[in-house]
């Protein structure tokens, strides 16, 4: 009896320090996916605001006007191992990152004119993870990608600096999105964009200590 007994509590012991190592190890992913949701996205996914206001477009113009100049401070005294180096597991590298943000500023620019010029055009998408993979990513210096959006930049925001009030309810066709966005929530979104990568790379270096 007694052993029957202590055989019945040895199975409870059993079963509920199951539990525990399964709670603990459901609570690591928990954890592992917050933190490295917090990498992808440090300043949260872009939220359209609610409506088109002057001071958003300021803002939003400022941010644009002074990516170039962020960046060039967030690569100084990097080496080549940490340029190469993933923001995130699984993530872009520093290179790519940069290379990436001259690529995506690029097609928003030109996306911008088409609208201004064109009763909403169809923009075309493109596969911006392949695009990271090309040949000149890897062989050509980041620094090349940062004088070109200095260049891009100060184009595209005289242009937003020189739109009408009605210019920014211009619109394109996004056929990914199956829908219409207005200029201003273009801009408001490459503005969140412009920090969202700045933030990748800042915030490496900061938990690198670099």
């Amino acid at each position: 009896m007694f052993e029957a007994s202590h055989i019945a509590v040895e199975a409870f012991c059993f079963v509920w320090h199951l539990q525990v190592i399964f709670i603990l190890i459901l609570l690591f992913q928990i954890v592992m996916e917050h933190t490295l949701e917090q990498l992808r996205y440090p300043i949260g996914k872009f939220q359209k605001p609610e409506e088109f206001s002057d001071a958003g477009k300021k803002e939003w113009i400022v941010v644009l006007d002074a990516l170039p100049k962020w960046l060039d401070a967030l690569i100084e005294n990097l080496d080549e191992i940490q340029l190469q180096t993933p923001y995130r597991p699984g993530g872009w590298t520093i290179v790519q990152t940069i290379h990436h943000i001259a690529d995506s500023h690029m097609n928003a620019y030109v996306r911008l004119k088409m609208a201004l010029t064109e009763d909403n055009p169809a923009i075309r998408p493109y596969k911006q993870a392949l695009w990271a993979e090309l040949p000149d990513v890897q062989s050509v210096p980041v620094n090349v990608s940062i004088t070109l959006l200095h260049a891009m930049h100060r184009r595209w925001t005289s242009v937003l600096r020189g739109m009408a009030a009605e210019d920014w309810d211009r619109t394109y066709y996004h056929p990914e999105q199956e829908r219409n966005v207005p200029l201003w929530e273009m801009t408001a979104m490459y503005a969140w964009h412009s920090k969202h990568h700045m933030e990748h790379i800042r915030g490496l270096r900061e938990r690198m200590n670099w």
